[in-house]
């Protein structure tokens, strides 16, 4: 299977998706939904679940609509808007993530975020078969094979780290740490240049990082566990919690980052 061709078709579906979520975001009262639950959402995954499976019909998980798991080579793994409750909350950088897993591995990510705090539209893809992740069309020339934590990195974490910014600063440090919705776009984020790790401290499904995941294969990255251990999506039950927390970015960064305390969070 030729995987670009696959790729840049998804990108015309994401791109759609994506403008169904920037309108939501303007409407005069709000996006519709409360909590973790956005009506938008389950309205953008059944579209690209009509369009993705008429690309490639296969198996298909995502968060919104029923999971149709059979074993097969193929699996489309959708968050149709990650990062829900902040963006309800009036947050930008919530993200559209379409992601490719064959056999298990992921061989394809899309995270497309409409509306962001510092880059307007933002969208962030790879395929097996690129040599560089590709942001907003162009090539990027970043690579985290051999990187590590620095005091002019960045650590992505969630919004929740504005509330407890001096334990934030410590876990993270020699890097400084930012606070941004949506693992998935945290993830991409790192993928293409603008962080050495990306963290997650909650639990987190197969829908919320297989795209991201597939970006860091991309640029040299790994996705860990709470563990240390890499992250993998069988069998169905794995798809359901692939981690309690997870570590994106260069491998030397993630293997630190795991190792510290990050239950100081919670106390």
């Amino acid at each position: 299977m030729d995987y670009v061709v696959l790729l840049n078709q998804v990108l015309e579906r994401v791109g759609a998706a994506s403008a169904l979520l920037a309108a939501e975001w303007l409407l005069p009262n709000g996006p519709r939904g409360s909590g973790d639950k956005a009506e938008v959402d389950l309205e953008i995954e059944a579209c690209l679940r009509s369009d993705l499976l008429t690309l490639l019909n296969c198996d298909f998980w995502g968060e919104e609509t029923c999971h149709s798991l059979t074993g097969a080579e193929y699996c489309w793994v959708v968050d149709p808007n990650d990062g829900t409750s902040d963006f309800l909350k009036g947050h930008k950088g919530s993200a559209v993530s379409v992601g490719l897993l064959r056999n298990a591995v992921p061989v394809l990510g899309v995270v497309c975020a409409p509306v962001t705090e510092d880059r307007g539209a933002d969208c962030i893809a790879w395929a097996e078969g690129l040599n560089t992740v590709l942001r907003n069309g162009q090539e990027v020339l970043w690579r985290l094979d051999d990187r590590d934590l620095e005091k002019e990195s960045k650590v992505m974490v969630s919004m929740g780290a504005v509330t407890k910014p001096d334990v934030n600063a410590e876990l993270c440090a020699p890097a400084k740490f930012v606070a941004m919705p949506s693992i998935a776009y945290r993830l991409a984020r790192v993928a293409a240049g603008d962080g050495i790790a990306a963290v997650s401290l909650v639990s987190v499904s197969a829908h919320d990082v297989v795209a991201g995941h597939a970006l860091l294969r991309g640029a040299g990255g790994v996705l860990l566990n709470q563990e240390g251990n890499p992250i993998v999506y069988h069998p169905e039950a794995n798809l359901a919690e692939v981690s309690q927390r997870c570590f994106g970015g260069a491998p030397a960064a993630c293997r630190k980052l795991t190792l510290r305390d990050w239950g100081n969070i919670f106390r």
